[in-house]
């Protein structure tokens, strides 16, 4: 395994468009880094210049202590997996393992031993002689990663690679390359648009938009200190919800009040919380809590509450927030002033 290394990386296209922009960043050996925004922000561009599927602009991608800028994508000791699986449709699984491995020339006994391997490690073992199209969307992939794994490469790039499997799947796909990845204690870094996947699954994770790293992170830290307005809604599934300070009496014009859903409740504010009255306009029931969706001015908050509330649409309650639970943020800039908040 190997660290990777971003330093200063832009991709820019022919048209002038800025893909990536100034890129630093270290994913350290044996990390799982994940690269998240909404699409188009280059997490993907990111990851195919590391792999040599799209030439660098500016700066350097580093391998261990290797630059990578003019080595061919086969030298550089990394495998890809991608979101549409790319096998071979002819060759059994066995044969779509073994096939790289058989262009580097290695012998018979050797791939025995990666195909064998990758096999019981992906519970493939059954499905050694079948063609693709007698597997499942979740074997399929595990046949993707399976092609990698027998490489024993430096790291892996995986690029959305849970995207075509239903939710049920993903949930457990993403446990099994969790598993995986801690066990071969392999370098990787994983591209997803998808914030629970990211928080889930990133020793790490980095933030992207529009091309520029927005901050980096473990995902508690992206989740409690986030680094600006777009790190706070899109990190967080509802997400943080986000107010003009003056509209729950805080703060003054210009700086905005975020906080959790989770962190809003029922009921009058006290000396450590502020207070808001707000319209319960949508009552989702989940089971063990229910999403309030209030109106508060012209702004939409969504609010976990036990599912013990007694709320009723179309009706104006009291809500509460723990000085503690909010962030303050300059409404210009979008930056995070605080974290918590001191009225004393």
């Amino acid at each position: 395994m190997a660290a990777i290394r971003f330093e200063g990386v832009s991709k820019i296209y022919a048209d002038g468009t800025r893909a990536v922009e100034s890129l630093e960043l270290t994913v350290d050996e044996g990390e799982f880094m994940v690269l998240v925004g909404p699409s188009g922000c280059g997490k993907t561009t990111a990851l195919r210049m590391v792999a040599g599927l799209e030439e660098i602009s500016e700066g350097a991608i580093l391998i261990g202590e290797r630059e990578v800028n003019e080595i061919s994508p086969k030298d550089r000791d990394v495998a890809m997996v991608f979101q549409n699986y790319a096998l071979y449709p002819h060759m059994t699984v066995a044969q779509n393992l073994a096939f790289g491995l058989k262009l580097r020339r290695l012998s018979k006994s050797e791939i025995h031993r990666r195909v064998s391997d990758a096999a019981a490690a992906l519970d493939l073992q059954d499905h050694l002689e079948r063609k693709p199209r007698a597997l499942s969307g979740g074997q399929r992939q595990r046949v993707a990663l399976g092609r990698a794994i027998v490489r024993e490469p430096a790291a892996f790039l995986m690029d959305e690679p849970l995207s075509n499997l239903d939710a049920a799947l993903r949930v457990q796909t993403r446990a099994e390359i969790l598993k995986l990845q801690k066990r071969l204690a392999t370098t990787t870094i994983y591209v997803t648009h998808d914030q629970v996947e990211a928080m889930t699954m990133g020793d790490r994770i980095a933030v992207m938009k529009n091309g520029v790293l927005q901050q980096i992170g473990t995902p508690k830290e992206l989740y409690t200190r986030p680094a600006n307005v777009f790190v706070a809604t899109f990190i967080g599934s509802p997400s943080m919800g986000v107010v003009p300070a003056p509209a729950i009496g805080l703060g003054r014009e210009g700086q905005l009040a975020g906080f959790r859903p989770e962190h809003i409740r029922l009921g009058s504010s006290d000396a450590r919380s502020v207070g808001f009255d707000a319209v319960v306009e949508v009552i989702e029931y989940l089971g063990d809590e229910q999403l309030t969706h209030l109106r508060l001015g012209e702004k939409t908050l969504v609010a976990k509450l036990p599912v013990s509330a007694t709320l009723q649409a179309a009706t104006s309650q009291s809500f509460a927030v723990s000085l503690d639970d909010i962030v303050l943020f300059d409404s210009a800039s979008g930056e995070a002033m605080a974290w918590g908040v001191n009225v004393g």
